[in-house]
């Protein structure tokens, strides 16, 4: 199922990011980040006083984690998948909004969600 693969790659993406962010932050410092990462790092820099850049790194490994467990309750309850389909997809744009996970984790996120929900099961 492409939905279960793209949501747990997005989960897992953000639970990564959000906890290198996180590490990072509790150690006092920024990272400067560039290339793929640069804009998660500049997004928590400029954030950083504003509830601080560990709150929102912590924020993005809550839905990395929601979204794990969703897309894992879609294949085991397959009937409400349109349900957490769109459940993962506000996580995603939680998390783009926290920029913990960066652009990819939210995209793979959204495009697991789009799938869950278009997601036709068949009979058991």
């Amino acid at each position: 199922m492409a939905a279960f693969v793209f949501s747990l790659l997005a989960g897992l993406w953000m639970l990564i990011m959000g906890g290198v962010t996180a590490w990072n932050y509790s150690r006092g410092h920024a990272w400067g980040g560039s290339g793929a990462f640069g804009w998660a790092w500049h997004h928590h820099h400029a954030l950083h006083g504003y509830g601080g850049g560990l709150l929102w790194s912590w924020i993005g490994m809550a839905m990395g984690i929601f979204i794990v467990v969703g897309i894992s309750v879609v294949l085991a309850v397959p009937a409400i998948a349109r349900v957490w389909g769109w459940l993962i997809i506000g996580a995603s744009v939680i998390d783009l909004l926290a920029g913990a996970g960066g652009f990819l984790a939210v995209v793979l996120g959204v495009i697991g969600g789009i799938l869950a929900i278009v997601w036709q099961p068949g009979p058991p």
